[in-house]
C-alpha cells in the first residue's frame, strides 16, 4: 500500500484540503482525527472531536484503544485500498497511526506549507483560535448521527464554470467540538417536553400530551409519548404526522438526534366545538 503523510500543525486546514491532497494523487481512503473516510463517507472509526478533552481527543485520533484500531484495521482488511492518505500534526503522528494500524511506512510527506498560502494558514489559525471550529472532510449527513447534540454546519465547496455560474463539487462539516470551546451544554428533558408540547399544540387532531419520557444517549436521544386524540380523525395518519412534525423541529432547534419516537393513541375525546356545531345544525 502506498501511504502519504499530509503535515500540519493543528487549526492550519488540513482537513479542509486533505480532498484535494488525497484526489490529486489518486487516493480515495483518507485517515484523520480516529476515522477512516472511503470518498465521502466513513466507513470505519470515531472522531476525536467527539472526545470531552484535548488529551482525550489526542489519544483517539492515535488510536490508542485496541479496539478503536481494531475497528479501523479490520475495515482496511476488508477494503485493501492501494493507497491512503493520513493526516497528523507531526512526522512522528503520521508514523505513529501508520505503525499502529499496520499499514507499512510512509512513502511519501506533503506539507501544509506545500498547498496552502501563508495568508491561508493564518486565516485558518485564526478562526480556530477565536470560534473553535473544527472541519471534518465528510458531508454532514455523514457524522450527524455521531454527533448528538453538537451543532453542525455544511461547508460547501464550489467550482467556478464559467462567468457567474458554479458547481457544487463536495461538501465538508464544520463543528465546535466540547474540548475547543467554553465548556459543555446540556439541554434538559423538560425543555424538550416543551417544545414537543408546543409542537403537538398546533396539531388538530391531537388532545393533548398524558405521558412523557425521554433518555438521552451519546448517540440521540429516544422519546416516548401517550397522547389523547381527538374522536374523528383517522389515528395511523395522524400518528405519523405528530412523529414527522415533532422530529423535525426537535432536530432543527436542538441539534439531538432523535434515535426513537415511540407513540401511543391512549384514549380518545370527544371535541366539544364540534358536539356544539353539531347541536346548532
Amino acid at each position: 500500500m502506498r501511504v502519504v503523510g499530509f503535515i500540519g500543525p493543528s487549526g492550519t486546514g488540513k482537513s479542509h484540503r486533505a480532498t484535494w491532497v488525497a484526489k490529486e494523487r489518486g487516493i480515495d481512503f483518507i485517515i484523520d482525527d480516529g476515522i477512516l473516510i472511503r470518498g465521502n463517507r466513513i466507513v470505519a472509526g470515531r472522531s476525536a472531536k467527539r472526545e470531552a478533552t484535548k488529551i482525550a481527543s489526542v489519544k483517539c485520533a492515535l488510536f490508542q484503544s485496541d479496539d478503536h484500531a481494531y475497528d479501523v484495521k479490520r475495515a482496511i482488511e476488508l477494503y485493501k485500498p492501494s493507497a491512503m492518505l493520513i493526516l497528523g500534526t507531526s512526522e512522528g503522528m503520521v508514523e505513529k497511526i501508520a505503525s499502529r494500524l499496520e499499514v507499512g511506512p510512509i512513502n511519501e510527506k506533503v506539507f501544509i506549507t506545500d498547498v496552502a498560502s501563508e495568508f491561508e494558514i493564518n486565516q485558518a489559525r485564526s478562526t480556530r483560535m477565536q470560534q473553535g471550529k473544527h472541519v471534518i472532510p465528510v458531508p454532514t449527513f455523514e457524522i450527524k448521527k455521531d454527533f448528538s447534540g453538537y451543532f453542525l454546519d455544511p461547508l460547501q465547496i464550489f467550482k467556478r464554470k464559467g462567468k457567474g455560474s458554479y458547481q457544487l463539487v463536495g461538501e465538508k462539516s464544520v463543528v465546535r467540538p466540547t474540548f475547543s470551546y467554553l465548556g459543555k451544554y446540556t439541554i434538559s428533558d423538560y425543555t424538550v417536553y416543551q417544545i414537543i408540547e408546543h409542537v403537538v399544540s398546533k396539531i388538530e387532531g391531537v388532545s393533548r400530551i398524558s405521558r412523557f419520557r425521554a433518555e438521552n444517549h451519546p448517540d440521540g436521544i429516544y422519546i416516548e409519548m401517550d397522547l389523547i386524540l381527538i374522536y374523528g380523525y383517522v389515528i395511523r395518519p395522524l400518528l405519523r404526522k405528530v412523529q414527522q412534525d415533532v422530529g423535525e423541529e426537535v432536530e432543527k432547534l436542538t441539534a439531538l438526534n432523535i434515535k426513537a419516537l415511540n407513540l401511543v393513541a391512549k384514549s380518545l375525546v370527544i371535541d366539544p366545538q364540534k358536539v356544539k356545531s353539531k347541536m346548532e345544525n
